[in-house]
């Protein structure tokens, strides 16, 4: 494995260098590895992510470490992660977050590789003050922190200093948390050989949350619920998830908003439950339950309000192929119905690889890469609209 010397490599696709600045940058020519659109509940389950969190034996959790404590711990875990046998024709990437630019941070955000709050260097305050030799977090953008990301697939990331010490992830397209649960369990061992966590007889994995506490595990499925929506039936389907056990969020997690109807659902408490039983219970039970309520609305809207249905799916591509300006939220919106039209048979001309691409080019950071130079809120409406009539067939 290499450390990272040179800037972020562009993730849009293969993860290429970065533009000079003021000259377009490579358009993405595909998805990230879980917008592919393919596996198990593909039409209704955009991807599905695993994240085991961890801590080291003998350092302070995160909310009480000192500056000290914090950089140590980037090193060690820097230092074993890039010794990690990523596979034949894989590579370990890792980037320094806290000397990463702003727009760097933003893309892996976007395609899912790190949590907004890491970017930021947001630590949750449990009072002191941050200091050389002082306990208390902190937080900021100089916050030592780093992810490293298993390419070229993107599948595989682990934060470092984010809310616990390490957060193992794997995502994949379609309901696939059992294969996802099988990568992070093998980058668990692995890291578990050089590492020593903290773990407790009784309560198992020690976390910083403790409603992560004994396996540490987070099973979170990425739903698109646009049926549910337009039904009127989504707060009743949300309701169920709460009362299941889920938490529901939008598209990029906690506080974040459910832009084109993407939800993420995942379970919240580990303590007293195994792996095998919480994923028995979110894979073969919960999230097919709430894929069968999606489908059902969706073959409702068919039936009872197709012409209706059809109106709105073609309006959204219309817009799409000839706005002159958008905002982000209206673009994943406009993204969402089309999709949903073209999952229900509505829309011909257009393909879910266009829409999925779609998803993360007309995002903040993936759009001022393909630019190559930070754009003003007007800029990014003009580009965001110039790329999407490109890209869905316009004038």
């Amino acid at each position: 494995m290499k450390d990272r010397t040179d800037p972020i490599p562009d993730p849009q696709t293969s993860l290429t260098p970065t533009p000079a600045a003021g000259q377009p940058g490579p358009v993405p020519e595909r998805a990230a590895e879980w917008l592919r659109g393919e596996g198990d509940s593909s039409d209704v389950v955009l991807s599905s992510r695993v994240r085991v969190a961890r801590n080291l034996a003998g350092f302070p959790f995160m909310t009480t470490a000192s500056r000290v404590d914090r950089t140590q711990i980037l090193d060690l875990c820097r230092r074993r992660l890039l010794t990690l046998p990523a596979g034949e024709g894989r590579r370990v990437l890792w980037v320094d977050l806290h000397t990463a630019t702003h727009d760097e941070r933003d893309l892996l955000v976007e395609r899912q590789l790190i949590s907004r709050n890491h970017a930021k260097g947001k630590l949750s305050v449990i009072g002191g003050t941050s200091s050389a030799t002082g306990t208390g977090t902190g937080g900021g953008a100089d916050e030592p922190r780093g992810v490293a990301v298993v390419l070229p697939e993107e599948r595989v990331s682990v934060m470092v200093n984010e809310e616990d010490h390490l957060r193992i992830q794997s995502i994949r397209s379609g309901l696939a948390l059992d294969a996802c649960l099988a990568d992070v369990d093998a980058v668990d061992d692995e890291l578990e050989r050089g590492l020593d966590f903290a773990f407790h007889k009784r309560f198992g994995y020690l976390t910083a949350c403790p409603t992560n506490v004994g396996t540490g595990l987070r099973l979170s499925v990425m739903l698109h619920l646009p049926g549910l929506k337009m039904t009127g039936e989504l707060e009743k389907a949300s309701r169920a998830a709460h009362d299941m056990g889920l938490a529901v969020r939008g598209f990029y997690g906690e506080g974040s908003e459910a832009a084109g109807e993407f939800y993420q659902v995942s379970n919240q408490t580990t303590l007293g439950k195994t792996d095998a039983l919480l994923l028995k219970e979110i894979n073969d039970e919960i999230i097919p339950r709430l894929v069968g309520y999606e489908r059902h609305a969706r073959q409702k809207l068919l039936t009872d309000r197709r012409e209706s249905t059809h109106d709105v799916v073609a309006r959204a591509l219309g817009t799409l192929r000839h706005a002159r300006l958008l905002r982000s939220s209206e673009a994943m919106e406009l993204l969402g119905l089309a999709r949903l039209g073209i999952s229900g048979g509505l829309l011909h001309d257009v393909t879910l690889e266009q829409v999925h691409a779609l998803l993360l080019a007309v995002q903040p950071g993936h759009l001022q890469r393909a630019v190559g130079r930070t754009l003003n809120p007007h800029e990014r409406r003009s580009h965001r609209a110039d790329l999407c009539r490109a890209r869905m067939g316009g004038s």
